[in-house]
């Protein structure tokens, strides 16, 4: 039975199966062909090639190379050209990057054919360069203004100003194709973060990955030198957003606001940023709470002190407490002016009635910053005034008038006395000064700078002088 169905099938369909079987020998034949296509380039001498290739990357993605080990060719698993440990230029700038693998994917037939060199993509494996702060907004245009396929995987970069490094971005990941077109990943500061924009680049949302941070910018007006739009953020559970125009001068902010549970301000200014850095900004705080202060910690900061050097400011502070709100201070304004390390401040305080004003100076660059003040209490009500720290007093409506001025070593806690006048018929002797400073430094400068605004320590400071 199964002899007679096999010479039915051979009598029948015998031509078709013969077609089918004449058909794998040519798939074998495309097979090895294409093999052969594919594994032939790879004995080439691609040194003589490398002329054309420098002319279509420059004309193409503009840049150059400038020096390179070798130059191959692999098949798998798809072909392409590597040059390795390369220099590149880009083309009208003075950056150089050193580039460990760049990976060039030719078009199918330009495997062959090098007159009119076209290429796929190309990937920059394991990069890095050194850029001057003023190089730092080219190279970003030139990244954005891209057209051709590209890929820089493992980026690392480190922007300097004046032979001092400023900042360094690791690990940087950007593709302008595929998935994971318009987006940009690696590491600063030793936290990754993600950068997401849209094609028009007018929405632009970044991330600090596993820190809270999650900020979106939306550019309503760019133009040549001058951007401007608006900035949303959220850090942690503080809330920021504000206006700005840019250009290359300067930074204006504009209808600032900031909230968390500890803080609610509103805030304008502008960072001039030519000839050098300069802050100018108001602040107008509505709501604080006066632990924030606490975490203030003024070693660390001090710490920092040359970068005081490169920053200039002045910022004006004001609060005016609600008139339902049973705040300690009443009305407060802070004028500081900051200026190559020296710092000036001139403080106005309102407590109920009574007016607490105190300025002075402060050279943050010293080892040991000194502190000088010159302060003043006026008050129409001593009783009133004493009552803000639950002191007790007998006298009503008796005028008071106290002038003392001194320095303080900010680091190591100690406070001067110079003079101390009392309205009109006291002024502090020498004993006096001694037996003031030692009672504040043991009552009230006991721990550090930030509890010489403690409201129960001045209180107690009060008691043990009246």
């Amino acid at each position: 039975m199964i002899i007679k169905i096999f010479k039915i099938i051979h009598n029948h369909y015998s031509p078709f199966f013969r077609f089918i079987f004449f058909l794998r020998y040519l798939v074998g034949i495309f097979f090895i062909s294409s093999i052969l296509f594919l594994v032939i380039p790879t004995f080439f001498n691609y040194e003589k090639r490398v002329k054309v290739l420098n002319n279509y990357l420059l004309k193409t993605y503009n840049f150059k190379i400038s020096q390179y080990e070798k130059v191959e060719f692999k098949a798998f698993p798809l072909p392409k050209l590597i040059f390795k440990n390369i220099n590149i230029n880009l083309n009208s700038s003075s950056i150089e990057m050193k580039v460990k693998n760049l990976k060039i994917y030719p078009k199918l037939l330009n495997i062959y054919n090098y007159e009119n060199y076209r290429s796929n993509k190309i990937i920059l494996k394991d990069s890095y360069g050194e850029l001057k702060f003023n190089d730092s907004k080219m190279f970003i245009e030139y990244l954005l203004g891209q057209k051709n396929k590209f890929f820089f995987d493992n980026l690392n970069i480190n922007i300097n100003d004046l032979d001092n490094s400023v900042i360094s971005i690791k690990n940087i990941n950007f593709s302008n194709f595929g998935y994971k077109k318009n987006l940009v990943s690696g590491k600063v500061f030793s936290k990754n973060f993600k950068i997401k924009f849209n094609d028009n680049i007018d929405s632009i949302n970044f991330k600090f990955l596993k820190t809270g941070i999650d900020t979106d910018i939306y550019l309503k007006d760019k133009k040549k030198n001058f951007i401007s739009g608006v900035i949303k953020s959220k850090i942690l559970k503080t809330n920021v957003k504000f206006n700005f125009d840019y250009n290359k001068k300067s930074l204006n902010i504009n209808n600032l606001y900031l909230r968390n549970k500890n803080l609610s301000l509103n805030s304008e200014g502008v960072i001039l940023l030519d000839p050098f850095l300069d802050v100018r900004s108001k602040f107008q705080i509505e709501d604080i709470n006066s632990k924030v202060f606490n975490n203030i910690n003024l070693d660390k900061l001090l710490e920092a002190k040359d970068k005081f050097k490169q920053f200039n400011g002045t910022n004006d502070i004001s609060f005016k407490s609600k008139k339902f709100n049973q705040s300690f201070i009443n009305e407060l304004n802070l004028i500081i002016d900051l200026a190559y390390g020296r710092l000036n401040f001139n403080k106005k305080t309102l407590i109920g009635k009574n007016l607490f004003q105190c300025k002075g100076s402060v050279n943050l660059l010293e080892e040991y910053p000194i502190l000088f003040f010159n302060c003043i209490i006026i008050s129409d009500d001593r009783k009133e005034f004493l009552a803000k720290f639950n002191i007790k007093s007998k006298k009503k409506n008796e005028n008071f008038k106290l002038n003392f001025t001194g320095n303080i070593n900010v680091l190591n806690k100690k406070i001067n006395f110079t003079k101390i006048f009392m309205n009109q018929d006291y002024e502090a002797s020498a004993e006096d000064l001694k037996y003031f400073k030692t009672t504040y430094e043991k009552i009230v400068f006991d721990k550090s700078f930030v509890e010489m605004f403690n409201i129960e320590k001045i209180k107690k400071f009060i008691l043990e002088i009246s």
